[in-house]
């Protein structure tokens, strides 16, 4: 009952923080608006960074299976580098999202909050079309966001595997045994980055309708 309670009181200390920031963040010229973009723009930076380094890590896996002479410990620290900063950019996914959560929800609180202060109707109706639109096309972009960070673990816990593996095993013979396994790795990352692609045009789209539409 102590951690409950303890939970609770971080929780809404949490949110007290999140409530003052975004007023700071208004009193110093920045809406939530501008805030979600940026981050919106900062999740995507942080998808094309994974995918970036899913890339160059299976170009580094490849050679290391289709190893034919030249300096094999070299190739394998290359192929983990790669790993350990794949893994690092997809950490970097999860707490963008998060951030993006975070403000998106602020943003279409105040919004449909102000809906009460027009006088026209016209307006106010005009402006709750248009929220509903902008709150239907950040939750198709939230859904791919994701739905594609959610096929990123396994696809990392394989790849440990096989760079674990090798690390303990570097020899031919060990090689040997992983090329079977390439084929069946090289698609599931082919499809992640095809995933990953889909969210962030969904993120370049998003952005553009905000910079775009009026503001609340």
């Amino acid at each position: 009952m102590r951690h409950l309670a303890l939970a609770c009181i971080a929780l809404f200390a949490l949110s007290g923080c999140q409530s003052a920031y975004f007023a700071a963040m208004d009193k110093a010229g920045i809406s939530k608006r501008q805030m979600l973009t940026g981050r919106v723009e900062d999740a995507r930076d942080a998808q094309k960074d994974t995918s970036k380094h899913l890339s160059s890590a299976m170009e580094s896996y490849r050679r290391v299976v289709h190893f034919d002479g030249g300096d094999l410990e070299k190739r394998y620290d290359t192929l983990n580098d790669e790993y350990l900063a794949s893994v690092k950019s997809a950490d970097a996914i999860h707490q963008r999202i998060a951030s993006v959560e975070d403000v998106a929800d602020a943003l279409f609180d105040e919004w449909n909050d102000e809906l009460d202060q027009y006088t026209s109707q016209e307006l106010r109706a005009a402006s709750a079309k248009e929220l509903d639109r902008t709150q239907t096309e950040y939750r198709e972009l939230l859904v791919t966001m994701k739905a594609s960070e959610s096929r990123i673990p396994p696809v990392l816990n394989v790849l440990h595997d096989q760079v674990l593996f090798l690390k303990h095993n570097l020899n031919a013979q060990a090689i040997g045994a992983l090329k079977g396994e390439s084929g069946n790795l090289q698609n599931s990352v082919y499809d992640l980055l095809k995933d990953m692609q889909r969210s962030i045009d969904g993120s370049n789209a998003f952005v553009r309708h905000l910079q775009n539409s009026a503001a609340p």
